[in-house]
């Protein structure tokens, strides 16, 4: 039937690394880790100093990738090494994810170190993933098969998260002594489910063999830089491009410091680990529907007015958490993030879609991918410091109006219809 996405084994297995990696962004990023770091790792030190600690290292890793970034963007484009590489940084994510388990209590050093290099892990064999896309599917289907992908690691992280959460609240029902024992079992459960469900990638995704040029990885190194210079050129070029993407950066950052801080700031206010990972879990089943929704408001106004409202909303958010005092707060908070955080990256990759130049659109999205997969640098250090500073988390989370309001002020100087014409003109 025309139309249909037929899919076959090679594109399911390709979907489901992001149901294998997705747990490790649910459970141990937004999840479990911030409350093993509080309050195991960290037990006996100021709240505020233990935020201070994971927003460094959140921050530390997400420079780590964004810096070799350009370098692992150019041996994709390589090509023919691109399993190899995410097997590699997969297994590094996956080890020392599994290894969390090990860490004594109080070494929040160690702790901080493994999950930091989790993080490079995860974030690095994303690249690779991505770049398999075009492997699996053709032009006419690489939508539907990318929203395969985005929908089974909504349903994958939600599903082992949904599991990991009753573990906590009920750890006799799973033979776990208490909570504390339940949360260290998330941490290899998140590393086998990681392993277990790459295999099919491995296996059965193939990629095409491309001839290498003269000085083989070296120089493949050294034409993506040349590749990510003419990308710079060109963005500079393009006013309404740069201004754009210095608006996604700020807002996206923010939207990325709140997925990954939010657990920490609502431990510092003394709620429950329990309450706050079964609020995540609600962000997580309402986020996909949400999403579709909220795309219906770019169709019908555009999709940078849609923009503007979900930061606004998080404005609000961010105003209601500083005065938040009770478990409803907590869980009214997380069901308003799960309606706009799907939409707001939506609705951007939409709108930039509409800037840029369509002969060129591989190359302006790979920039894109880039800087959305590598934001939360700004956010959880500014949080963190912000917190340590004045002793106060109420403080410390309206920080991240910074960014969210300077991302609307750049965003709302974003002409739609001036881009485009200048796209045309590349």
């Amino acid at each position: 039937m025309p139309g249909r996405c037929r899919i076959d084994r090679a594109t399911l297995s390709w979907a489901l690394y992001d149901w294998a990696n997705s747990t490790f962004a649910t459970t141990v990023m937004a999840g479990f880790f911030p409350v093993f770091f509080r309050e195991y790792w960290n037990a006996g030190v100021a709240p505020t100093l233990a935020t201070f600690r994971l927003g460094a290292a959140n921050s530390a890793a997400s420079l780590t990738i964004l810096v070799l970034a350009p370098v692992l963007g150019a041996i994709a484009d390589a090509g023919g090494a691109r399993k190899r590489f995410l097997a590699a940084f997969a297994g590094l994510g996956i080890t020392t994810t599994g290894a969390l388990y090990l860490v004594a209590r109080g070494d929040w050093a160690a702790a901080a170190v493994l999950y930091g290099l989790a993080a490079v892990g995860f974030a690095g064999a994303n690249l690779f993933y991505d770049a398999l896309l075009v492997h699996v599917a053709g032009p006419d289907r690489i939508d539907r098969v990318s929203a395969l992908g985005y929908a089974l690691g909504y349903l994958g992280g939600g599903f082992l998260l949904a599991i990991n959460v009753l573990m906590v609240r009920h750890p006799a029902w799973f033979g776990l002594a208490d909570a504390a024992q339940a949360v260290r079992a998330a941490f290899p459960m998140v590393a086998v489910w990681w392993a277990l469900f790459t295999v099919p990638l491995l296996r059965h995704v193939t990629e095409a063999r491309v001839r290498r040029p003269a000085g083989g990885a070296a120089r493949g190194v050294v034409a993506g830089l040349r590749q990510l210079a003419a990308t710079f050129r060109h963005v500079r070029r393009l006013r309404y491009v740069a201004r754009f993407l210095l608006a996604y950066w700020l807002y996206i950052d923010g939207v990325g410091t709140v997925i990954r801080m939010a657990v920490a700031y609502g431990l510092e206010l003394g709620f429950h680990a329990p309450d706050l990972l079964l609020a995540l879990l609600i962000t997580q089943f309402v986020g996909f529907p949400a999403a579709i929704v909220f795309g219906r408001i770019g169709e019908r106004h555009g999709p940078r007015l849609g923009i503007l409202v979900a930061i606004a909303v998080y404005c609000v958010v961010l105003v209601w958490a500083a005065r938040m005092h009770d478990r409803l707060d907590f869980f009214g908070i997380a069901v308003t993030i799960g309606l706009v955080q799907g939409g707001i990256q939506s609705l951007s990759r939409s709108l930039y879609a509409r800037l840029i130049p369509v002969g060129k659109s591989g190359e302006f999205y790979g920039f894109y991918n880039m800087l959305g997969k590598f934001a939360a640098v700004l956010g959880p250090v500014l949080m963190g410091w912000v917190g340590w500073w004045t002793g106060s988390p109420r403080v410390s989370i309206l920080s991240l109006l910074v960014p969210f309001l300077l991302g609307a002020a750049v965003v709302w100087r974003v002409d739609e219809r001036a881009g485009r014409r200048f796209a045309g003109e590349l």
